[in-house]
């Protein structure tokens, strides 16, 4: 049996955490080549460290001018907000290495003759939902991610010029009877101004913990529970402060350990990469069942092999305890939703340059656009399971 009262923490990081740094110029690598050529494949890792880029990884599809994307790495970094003396979007030195797709990797994933379209990879990947919040995440790291993403706003548009572009966020929440009750503890780190001591960064940021959760959450939130840059100061940060890798954040980019998620990083990958592909699939189906309100959280597991386009396995949780429920649930799923690689994307719409946009503040949770991202939070599908 679950428990029913208990403290669940979540974590978030914003654009300018090296790691998001690194997310962020992969997936524009992505939307680079879907851009032109929407069947592209890509896979590209970034590091980041003091004043230095390098990307490496495999590509299929046009062929685009390295000093195109050097020119697109700087604009990712300024638009961040970089311009420090150890890492700056003008002047860090950009490394490309990418080269051509493995033909064995091709040979499994192209569909030929009678084979349909398979997997880019085994692996598993999961999905969740539950009705804690409106867009049905989890709070902690729903609450998590929409303070820095005020934070970085505000930083960019001018009205908060003493913060830099380095930070993370930390929510703890009371759960009582399976419910979150109330905060019981925040903390922010962000890269600042020398200008500014932690006092002055601790009532900048206030605010926007105020504006990011609702205020019954925050009422017993005492002022020694919210921590602001518990180290003193945090003035050499990004790259500078620390190296950076593309797919270190998962549990950042997915449901902040309140769910299962599997081992495959999203950014750098184009969507014939069921790692991506797979874990936005199993939300969508997720998130729909939940819209449906047959359950209060759902969990979604997919299992795939390499060059199999059809799922090897399809398992649900709905954490009720009726499993025939779960098993008319996943019978629905089976009839009505195509999760091979080529039916994801085609149900999704995965083949746009949609991917930028994903890499901060989580894959989840967000508003579907006009462009077509995040079209797996739609709740289209959600009288299907009415049925």
């Amino acid at each position: 049996m679950s428990k029913k009262s208990y403290l669940f923490t979540s974590e978030s990081v914003s654009e300018g955490h090296p790691d998001k740094v690194c997310d962020r110029i992969s997936d524009m690598v992505v939307d680079t080549y879907l851009g032109k050529e929407p069947l592209s494949r890509v896979a590209c890792e970034t590091l980041t460290t003091t004043n230095k880029v390098v990307l490496a990884g495999e590509t299929r599809g046009p062929e685009i001018k390295k000093d195109d994307l050097i020119q697109k790495v700087r604009n990712c970094i300024k638009d961040i907000g970089y311009e420090q003396e150890g890492f700056h979007w003008k002047n860090c030195n950009i490394d490309v290495h990418l080269h051509s797709q493995s033909a064995d990797i091709a040979m499994g994933v192209d569909s030929t003759g009678n084979k349909d379209e398979g997997a880019g990879d085994q692996g598993i990947m999961f999905g969740y939902a539950c009705n804690e919040t409106d867009v049905l995440m989890p709070a902690p790291i729903y609450y998590s991610h929409k303070i820095l993403e005020l934070m970085a706003a505000d930083r960019k548009n001018g009205n908060a010029d003493k913060l830099e572009p380095d930070s993370k966020s930390q929510v703890t929440m009371m759960y009582e009877n399976g419910k979150p009750v109330k905060v019981t503890s925040v903390v922010i780190s962000t890269q600042h101004s020398p200008k500014v001591n932690q006092a002055q960064v601790k009532e900048i940021v206030r605010p926007y913990l105020e504006k990011s959760i609702p205020k019954e959450l925050l009422s017993g939130l005492k002022d020694e529970e919210f921590y602001v840059n518990p180290t003193g100061q945090f003035i050499i940060g990004g790259p500078d402060g620390d190296s950076g890798l593309t797919g270190r954040k998962i549990i950042v980019d997915t449901y902040g350990g309140a769910a299962p998620h599997g081992g495959g990083a999203f950014s750098g990958k184009d969507p014939s990469k069921v790692d991506r592909s797979a874990a936005y699939a199993a939300r969508y189906v997720a998130k729909n069942v939940v819209a449906s309100k047959i359950a209060d959280k759902c969990l979604i597991q997919l299992a795939y092999a390499i060059g199999v386009s059809k799922p090897l396995s399809i398992y649900v949780d709905l954490f009720d305890g009726d499993e025939e429920k779960s098993k008319h649930v996943e019978k629905l799923i089976n009839d009505n939703f195509d999760l091979s690689p080529r039916g994801i994307r085609e149900m999704l719409s995965l083949n746009k340059p949609i991917y930028e946009v994903t890499s901060a503040y989580g894959h989840f949770g967000r508003k579907p656009g006009n462009d077509g991202s995040f079209s797996w939070e739609k709740t289209d599908k959600s009288s299907i399971f009415n049925k």
